[in-house]
This record gives structure tokens, sequence and C-alpha cells, in this order.
């Protein structure tokens, strides 16, 4: 049986809609909807069959929407949303999504941490009350974060072992400005000795020159992050329609399974859907 390919980080939306606070000028282009129909065609090319589109600003009106879409599009296997993490009723609301329309597949949570102006928000009683629930709830929680933001998320992690974490974006290192990027390497090695953080191999190439990126330039990340968290706890995400910036989603995917092209078979099966099917519980 051939394994399932996941894209276990992908976005949907909809400027005429919502707004997105963080469209500037510079996404011009892609600020327009995307939606089902347009990835559909470029999961096919790309030979991915599942996906998890995750939460694009802090909405539950939009998790919910996610969660309906998920409901009735068959290669949509996961939701991660948003939820108010200070919330003393942030339980509730997690119970409420789950029992909607879509609701199981609602497998995780996200919060634009790197978008907060405190480094140490994740640090605050409620905030990891809040985290503390969604683990409760059987959910993931996906870390976005920066360089800046790595001291706090792990020690968070450090302090709900409990809960399961992934690791956006590799937390987003400075590509374009070259192979080494020594502050960012310092605060992600730690992560390699918590079992209970994964990380996701995606957005990249917008880390990277947008005009001129190479698959050079992200070898030497994915290198890294396999060294400190094993293909076990790696995992593909195109970060779709963002990529668009810089590649088209097939090249996403091919620069990703150039990079891996030595490891052994079932070693890219885990990182390119096995882990995301076990990590956020897929039904896939």
């Amino acid at each position: 049986m051939t394994a399932v390919v996941v894209d276990s980080h992908h976005h949907f939306w909809d400027p005429a809609r919502r707004d997105y606070y963080w469209m500037g000028e510079e996404l011009a282009t892609i600020r327009r909807r995307f939606g089902p129909d347009d990835l559909r065609p470029l999961l096919a090319a790309a030979r991915v069959d599942r996906t998890i589109v995750v939460q694009t600003v802090p909405s539950v009106d939009e998790t919910r929407e996610f969660l309906a879409t998920a409901a009735e599009t068959d290669f949509v296997a996961g939701v991660v949303g948003w939820v108010d993490l200070t919330d003393p009723a942030v339980a509730k609301t997690i119970e409420e999504l789950r029992a909607g329309n879509g609701g199981k597949q609602l497998v995780g949570v996200r919060h634009q941490v790197h978008d907060e102006p405190d480094a140490g928000w994740l640090l605050r009683k409620d905030v990891q009350r809040g985290i503390g629930a969604v683990g409760d709830a059987g959910l993931v929680y996906d870390i976005l974060v920066r360089t800046r933001e790595l001291a706090a998320a792990l020690d968070v992690v450090r302090r709900l072992p409990d809960v399961s974490f992934v690791i956006d974006h590799i937390a987003k290192p400075r590509i374009a400005a070259g192979a080494d990027d020594p502050e960012w390497e310092r605060a992600m090695a730690p992560f390699s000795d918590r079992p209970n953080a994964v990380c996701k191999l995606s957005g990249m190439v917008t880390e990277a020159s947008w005009t001129d990126w190479s698959i050079d330039d992200l070898r030497p990340y994915v290198r890294r992050a396999l060294g400190w968290f094993g293909s076990e706890r790696c995992m593909f995400g195109s970060d779709w329609p963002v990529c668009e910036l810089a590649a088209t989603y097939e090249e996403v995917v091919d620069a990703l399974r150039e990079t891996v092209r030595d490891l052994k078979p079932a070693e890219k099966e885990a990182i390119f859907g096995g882990n995301a099917a076990r990590v956020y519980g897929l039904s896939v």
C-alpha cells in the first residue's frame, strides 16, 4: 500500500470577507481568495493526498468556518484553529467547537505568538493554563515563533510534558542571510531532548530570498532540524499560499523531497505523512 502524503500546514483566506492584519503591501501578490478549489489541482500534481488547514487570524469564527470547510472537503484531514488561550472558559470553547459542524477535524490550536509585543507571552500563567486545556482536550499546540520567542517556548514545552507541541516553520531562521543563523541554532538545539516537541519543515522558501533561493539554501537548515528532532519528529508542510511569494506549491514539495533524498524510505514516509497522522491523530 502506498504511504499517504500529508501536507501538515496550509491556509485558506478571503480578504473580501475578513481583515488579515499581517497582510501588508509586500504581500500584495497573495492578497486574494485562496480556497479548496485552488489547492486541489496542486495537490494532485504534487502527489499529496491529505492536508491540515491552519488558522490565519485570532478568530474563533474563522476556526468554525475552517471546520465546516473540512467537513465538506475530502482532502482536508484536520484543522489547527484558534481559541483565546487567556480565557478561563477556553475548555468550554474547545468543547463547543468539537460539537459543531466538522468538529471531529479539530486537531490543534495556534496563536501568532511572534506578533505579540512580549517575547515572554507564552510564560504568562493564563496562557499556560490555556495550553494545558488544549492538551487536556487531546489537541496539539502549534508554536508559531521566531528566535526571539524560542526560550519561552522551550520553557513551556518543558513545563507541560503531556502536551504535544509542533514548532511551525522550523521557527523561521534567517535563511536569506546565509547558511548559518547561530542565535537560532542555540535556541533550537535544546528541543532535541524534548520528546513532546515536533518540527514542521515548512515556511523555508519565504525565509530565504524570494527571488533567487535554491535548494542548497534550505538544505543546511533541514539537516540541522533532522539532527535535533530526527526523522520521527519532523513533518512536511507547504505553507501555501504564503509560499507563492517565492515558489509554486510543487516547487516547495520537490525541494523538500530533494533535501531528504538520501534518507531511508521509511524515514521519508514518516516526514511526508506518517508523523503528521500520528501527532495530530488524523484519520487518513
